[in-house]
């Protein structure tokens, strides 16, 4: 199993998205790359903690590599969006590829030069090594499953039927 850390907007719509998918085996939602230990989602939205909101993606990967993970966060954020998706806009929206290793900023690096030929604008999701990454509160975790209306900004039906578990 690997796991990766992507920020792409409300980790609400990210994970739920993420977690459709054949071969992801677990995910959640959380804080990573930020100013100190353990934050809260109040210091996150208030801008005292500048941490991004993240999901943990651990995924199989005799099932799904981690370009088609990519292609997938592609396709469901805007890439030259700064520090905003949808209506959701601040630091704690930014996008961003959280790698642990260097195959994994080198295969995001190579996904996102190639993936610059099909937009005008640049690419502005940022490729760093995860520093932290901590676990959002428990009413974050599965938020849609348990809120089915709650706010999204990610169309959850840009899984493809042969991609789902």
């Amino acid at each position: 199993m690997k796991k990766i850390v992507l920020a792409g907007g409300c980790f609400w719509g990210v994970e739920a998205y993420f977690k459709q998918l054949k071969g992801v085996v677990d995910t959640s939602s959380g804080y990573a790359n930020g100013n100190f230990n353990n934050p809260t989602y109040e210091q996150v939205c208030k801008g005292i903690a500048t941490h991004a909101e993240a999901v943990s993606i651990t995924y199989d990967e005799k099932l799904i590599s981690l370009e088609k993970l990519l292609e997938h966060f592609f396709r469901i954020i805007d890439p030259t969006s700064l520090n905003k998706q949808g209506n959701d806009v601040g630091l704690q929206y930014r996008s961003g590829i959280y790698y642990t290793t260097e195959v994994e900023k080198q295969i995001a690096e190579t996904y996102i030069q190639k993936e610059q030929l099909n937009y005008d604008k640049s690419i502005v999701v940022s490729v760093e090594p995860l520093t932290e990454y901590y676990l959002a509160e428990e009413y974050h975790q599965d938020y849609l499953d348990k809120n089915p209306n709650g706010y999204c900004h990610i169309d959850l039906g840009l899984v493809k039927a042969d991609e789902v578990k």
